[in-house]
């Protein structure tokens, strides 16, 4: 008598990357990280220039133009042939899209984008402000199947974005606290994983468990944004996402992202994109 072999299930890579797209002098590939507090970070290279959108999660970057606090919207930077590190202190697991250029391609581009072909990273991240906005939510719809041509032109252009956006910044001059980290960590994942409900300023300081006033100053100063900015932020670019790659009617995709009326909806939708959801969707190629 043959007796089945049990098979055990094997544990997943703690760090797992699939290619979206790639030429000869950059890459885009979708990362996936499962490190916890449990694990301890250890230094790694960037090969070539890097720059990530971070998705999901947060975690703790440090690089050679300092260290920050990285989270949904935010963009990690990366300097070419330089060490880093990323740790997860204070919650497990994030997922980045991140981008990958050959030096010579990122100062071709970064000449004109920044005024200069010696342009480096000067500071760890870029917040997630408002003007990376429609980027970010182009780079998330399109992770699953962007082509070599499309993906190259994302690239170049997210390359002049934060090119621009860097250019004559200052790298911060003290990293965030331990203390403050983990209480600003904390934050954004419930922040993160409670979107689409009722959140109010009280919580949010008392998870922190300090002052309201306090919170406010700390959360600020860590991520470059008020809670309520990030909040609105997660909400518009989840449902810009949706519109993008979903038929689903635009009432149900604001009310499923949190916002409980449909006219502010589509007022700040227009005031940040430029266009109503509906034709947001059109200019998609997404049919109604």
């Amino acid at each position: 008598m043959i007796q089945a072999m049990k098979i055990e299930p094997q544990p997943l890579p703690t760090i797992s990357s699939r290619p979206i797209a790639q030429g000869a002098d950059w890459s885009i590939d979708d990362v996936v990280c499962r490190a916890g507090p449990q694990d301890r970070p250890f230094e790694e290279r960037h090969g070539r220039v890097s720059i990530a959108a971070v998705i999901a999660g947060t975690f703790h970057y440090r690089g050679d133009a300092g260290a920050a606090l990285l989270y949904p919207g935010s963009l990690m930077l990366g300097n070419a042939g330089t060490c880093f590190e990323c740790g997860h202190k204070h919650g497990t697991g994030d997922r980045c899209i991140a981008f990958h250029f050959a030096p010579s391609l990122f100062e071709e581009v970064s000449a004109t984008a920044a005024g200069s072909h010696c342009f480096r990273f000067t500071a760890p991240m870029l917040p997630a402000m408002p003007d990376l906005m429609p980027m970010l939510v182009e780079i998330e719809a399109s992770s699953g199947s962007a082509r070599a041509i499309a993906g190259e032109t994302l690239a170049l252009r997210l390359v002049e974005l934060v090119g621009g956006a860097l250019s004559g910044v200052r790298a911060p001059t003290l990293a965030p606290s331990s203390g403050d980290a983990r209480r600003v960590s904390a934050v954004l994942r419930y922040i993160e994983h409670n979107a689409d409900g009722a959140i109010d300023l009280d919580r949010l300081a008392a998870m922190a468990a300090i002052s309201k006033y306090h919170f406010l100053r700390v959360f600020r100063r860590v991520t470059g944004l008020t809670p309520y900015k990030f909040l609105l932020g997660v909400r518009m670019r989840r449902a810009a996402v949706r519109l993008r790659t979903s038929r689903a009617p635009v009432s149900q995709i604001a009310f499923e992202a949190g916002f409980g009326d449909l006219s502010t909806f589509n007022k700040r939708f227009r005031d940040l994109f430029g266009a109503t959801p509906s034709r947001f969707r059109l200019r998609a190629g997404v049919a109604a």
